[in-house]
């Protein structure tokens, strides 16, 4: 069953929410994007590693089609860095640690700084 999880900045409560399915199992985390043709501005997906650490929510762009925001989150739901992620790029890790990857349309990096509050809301 799919579980989705809307991410709202509470530093910058005018931007819109973020609808992302989450991913917290081996199979989802590893598929992640890959394959998918498009991403709709508002969506995106969320792995989530249980526990803070910056080797575990590295991610790599292969079999992508296109280029990502990739916002990480820590375990206090504070944004700890949010960057760019190109197609074919073998490796994006966060600048700290962080349990959540954000991973949304490009669009969307601008509406997330290292620093902002975030609110995990399940649906």
């Amino acid at each position: 069953m799919t579980q989705w999880i809307e991410i709202q900045n509470l530093s910058r409560p005018e931007i819109p929410p973020i609808k992302a399915r989450l991913c917290n199992s081996f199979w989802t985390k590893f598929r992640g994007l890959m394959f998918q043709k498009s991403l709709e501005e508002y969506q995106g997906i969320l792995i989530d590693e249980q526990k803070d650490g910056i080797a575990n929510t590295s991610i790599h762009m292969f079999f992508m089609r296109f280029a990502i925001a990739a916002i990480w989150i820590n375990a206090k739901q504070e944004v700890v860095d949010a960057k760019i992620a190109h197609p074919w790029k073998p490796f994006y890790a966060p600048y700290k640690p962080a349990r959540f990857v954000l991973e949304t349309h490009p669009n969307r990096l601008l509406d997330f700084k290292p620093g902002d509050r975030v609110k995990l809301l399940h649906e």
